[in-house]
């Protein structure tokens, strides 16, 4: 693979939004597209935090071209209100970034009565992307990126316990919501291909990664993985890139997974990544887009502007 980001064009004129751009991955992921001059949306569900994080950018770009607009994904009701801002402003959209993420498994559930993993993970960016999907010019350049994880590979669906009422392993969870949107991505790349639409959907996994959705473990945890971090986790800058590689790289197709290509699928440079048989089970992907769109009460309509 050729892709640089040293190497990529100015993207003047083009928006992006970034779930979760406040910290972490999604802090770096925006920074570096504003570097390359998009005009990126920073949809987080602390504004506070969000405007921090703004400032902060602007510090390292000046230039950058920044909106910070409040989103709650793990809150339907938030989704559809941020649609509505945003559509309000933005007459198009070229790269959405479902970037955000919970990665403890609290046993709290949204207002619907969602496992909040789920609900935040999975559901909330169903919905957004369905909704924001007529604002996507209908072109390759337009990638709508989903962020899974290593995680995904030693889970399932759930479609009998969603919330995990009856599992022992807490991490299977939040395992079935990268899943989830390993899969959502497949299936929606399908679905653009078999409407004869040229938007590319695609997944990425940071490996390992030293990223704010850390500052939710115990403090016994957090401390063990931040001693260990070295020499098994990227930094936050480095995690972003596969999200950037599958954003910006003309070398994708659609459909693909991207990833380190270091040991274990940790660190490293960026390539296709290993995923499990079960995440490639079409049966299920149709399985759980039916089941979102009924959980979410919007049929998904693949609707996109020329």
């Amino acid at each position: 693979m050729n892709f640089s980001l040293t190497n990529t064009p100015s993207q003047k004129g083009r928006v992006a939004i970034v779930t979760g751009a406040n910290n972490g991955i999604g802090f770096e992921t925006t920074l570096a597209l504003a570097k390359h001059e998009f005009t990126v949306v920073m949809a987080c569900r602390n504004l506070e935090k969000a405007e921090q994080a703004k400032t902060e950018l602007l510090q390292k770009t000046p230039q950058a071209d920044l909106d910070t607009m409040p989103l709650d994904l793990s809150d339907l009701d938030s989704v559809r209100a941020f649609v509505t801002a945003f559509k309000s402003k933005y007459a198009k959209l070229d790269v959405l970034i479902n970037n955000a993420g919970v990665l403890i498994y609290s046993g709290k559930k949204n207002k619907a009565g969602v496992e909040l993993q789920f609900a935040t993970n999975h559901l909330g960016h169903f919905l957004l992307t369905n909704l924001l999907l007529d604002l996507i010019p209908d072109n390759p350049a337009s990638r709508i990126v989903s962020l899974s994880s290593l995680a995904h590979k030693s889970a399932k669906i759930h479609f009998d316990d969603l919330n995990g009422e009856n599992i022992d392993d807490a991490e299977a969870i939040y395992g079935q919501s990268k899943l989830a949107n390993l899969m959502f991505a497949d299936e929606l790349n399908r679905r653009l291909k078999n409407g004869n639409k040229k938007i590319i959907a695609l997944a990425a996994h940071p490996g390992g990664s030293s990223s704010g959705l850390f500052n939710e473990m115990s403090r016994a945890k957090y401390y063990f993985f931040m001693i260990l971090s070295p020499f098994i986790l990227n930094s936050p800058a480095s995690a972003a890139k596969p999200s950037l590689f599958a954003a910006l790289s003309p070398e994708v197709k659609g459909g693909e997974y991207v990833g380190p290509q270091g040991f274990n699928e940790l660190k490293g440079k960026v390539g296709f990544a290993k995923r499990s048989s079960y995440s490639q089970r079409e049966d299920v992907a149709q399985q759980l887009w039916e089941l979102s769109e009924e959980m979410t009460g919007e049929a998904f309509l693949l609707a996109s502007k020329k």
